[in-house]
């Protein structure tokens, strides 16, 4: 039979692995989030037509579409919090479509930049220079 140490050093040992475990997640998944709990993503791993607009944005335009650059008002509440025209949005185009299609940059005040693939259904924190 098991004596009760035997068990209680198992438990506190299983205790630790556990713990241990959650902590390396935490610390691992914390280099692909930031401090609001979207997911980091690198510009280069979108699509090309998302690197393509951010050189738009950056270079001022010109833009493809007359919305580009328009206030995205975050009616879904999915970004941060912030005043109206805080944020702006701009099309990544995608091909084969004749029109804008659902995927889009947008920008923050604070040089944020988000990317949606579903039309602000879910978005992602995009990391321009990594």
């Amino acid at each position: 039979m098991f004596s009760r140490r035997r068990i209680s050093a198992a438990l506190v040992g299983l205790i630790v692995l556990v713990v241990g475990g959650w902590f390396v997640q935490d610390v691992l998944a914390g280099e692909d989030r930031n401090d609001a709990g979207f997911d980091v993503v690198v510009l280069s791993e979108l699509p090309p037509q998302a690197a393509e607009t951010w050189q738009r944005i950056e270079a001022g335009g010109p833009f493809p579409y007359p919305s580009d650059g328009t206030v995205f008002g975050n009616r879904e509440g999915l970004l941060p919090d912030q005043p109206h025209g805080y944020y702006q949005e701009y099309t990544v185009p995608t091909p084969g479509l004749d029109h804008r299609g659902a995927r889009r940059l947008v920008t923050g005040e604070e040089a944020e930049l988000y990317y949606t693939e579903d039309h602000y259904q879910s978005f992602v924190l995009v990391d321009p220079d990594r």
